[in-house]
C-alpha cells in the first residue's frame, strides 16, 4: 500500500523554521497501531491524518508515542494540504476531532501568500500553588503558575524564559500534557517555549494548542483582544492571537518541504 505524505512546516513562511507536522490523507481509517507506528517512524512532534467527510474532514494526531486530543500546528498545516492538494474550495475548512470541531479559514495577504486562521476552544485556567516537580523540572520558580490541559508558567522577562534549561525527567512526574512557559515579549505582546515529554516531545517547535491557554490569559492582562506572539524555540514561530468569546484565532503561515508516499 502507497500512501501520500506532506510535510510541512507551519507558522512559518520559509524552509526550516516555525513546526514541521506529517499529513497523511486516508481514503479511510486504518489501525491505530499502524497509524501511531506511522508516527513513530515520521519522528516528529506531530503527525495527523485526515479522512474526507461531507462537511470537510475528520483528523487525528499522533505523536512518536501516543495519539493527542488536540494540536494546532498540525491542524494548521492539514488546511495547508487540503487547499494547496486536495482541490478544497472550502472556506472555511471544518475538521471534526477528538476536541470537537475545528476551523481553519484562509485568505491572501499583502505578500500574495496564503494566511490561515484556526479558530479554536478557549482553555479554561485556574491559578494554582506551584507543584515542587514543576520548580525542579523548570531550574527556576515561576511567579505564577495555572493549569488546564497543560500547566502554564509565568515568568517576569523573555531573558528567564531564553535562559530555562529543563530537567525533562522532573517534568515527566507531573500529570498533565505539557508545560507553558511564557513571559512579555520584547518583540511581540508575549513569548513562551513549550514541553511535553509526556507525550514524546521534550520541546515542540511551534504549539497552536497552548495558544488557547497563552491568548485568553495575555488578553486579560495585557486588556487586549488582539495579540502577537513569539514561540522561542530552536527554531522559532510567529504567530497572531485573537480572542472572540469563547474561542480563539490563531494565525500564522505555512510553507511545503517535503511530497512524498509512504509505502506499507
Amino acid at each position: 500500500m502507497k500512501l501520500p505524505i506532506y510535510q510541512i512546516d507551519a507558522f512559518a513562511e520559509e524552509a526550516f523554521t516555525g513546526n514541521p507536522a506529517a499529513i497523511v490523507p486516508l481514503d479511510g481509517w486504518l489501525e491505530d497501531q499502524t497509524m501511531q507506528s506511522i508516527a513513530e517512524e515520521n519522528n516528529l512532534s506531530e503527525t495527523a491524518f485526515i479522512v474526507a467527510t461531507d462537511n470537510g474532514y475528520h483528523i487525528r494526531w499522533f505523536t512518536p508515542s501516543c495519539e493527542v486530543d488536540l494540536c494546532g500546528h498540525a491542524t494548521l498545516a492539514a488546511a495547508y494540504v487540503a487547499i494547496q492538494f486536495l482541490q478544497e474550495t472550502r472556506n472555511p475548512i471544518c475538521f471534526d476531532s477528538k476536541s470537537g470541531k475545528l476551523f481553519v479559514s484562509h485568505k491572501i495577504d499583502v505578500n500574495k501568500k496564503t494566511i490561515l486562521t484556526l479558530d479554536f476552544p478557549v482553555a479554561e485556567y485556574e491559578e494554582i500553588e506551584t507543584p515542587q516537580a514543576l520548580i525542579l523540572g523548570l531550574g527556576k520558580a515561576p511567579i505564577k503558575t495555572y493549569a488546564a490541559a497543560d500547566y502554564l508558567a509565568i515568568f517576569s522577562s523573555e531573558e528567564d524564559i531564553l535562559q530555562l534549561t529543563p530537567n525533562f525527567s522532573q517534568l515527566q512526574e507531573l500529570d498533565r500534557r505539557g508545560v507553558i512557559v511564557s513571559a512579555p515579549g520584547k518583540e511581540a505582546d508575549f513569548v513562551s517555549r513549550f514541553f511535553a515529554p509526556n507525550a514524546g516531545i521534550a520541546e515542540d517547535p511551534v504549539t497552536g494548542s497552548a495558544h488557547c491557554l497563552l491568548t485568553p490569559y495575555w488578553a486579560n492582562r495585557l486588556d487586549r483582544t488582539e495579540l502577537t506572539a513569539i514561540q522561542r524555540s530552536a527554531r522559532g514561530g510567529a504567530l497572531t492571537c485573537a480572542l472572540q468569546g469563547n474561542r480563539v484565532l490563531i494565525s500564522g503561515h505555512a510553507t511545503l518541504y517535503l511530497q512524498g508516499g509512504i509505502y506499507i
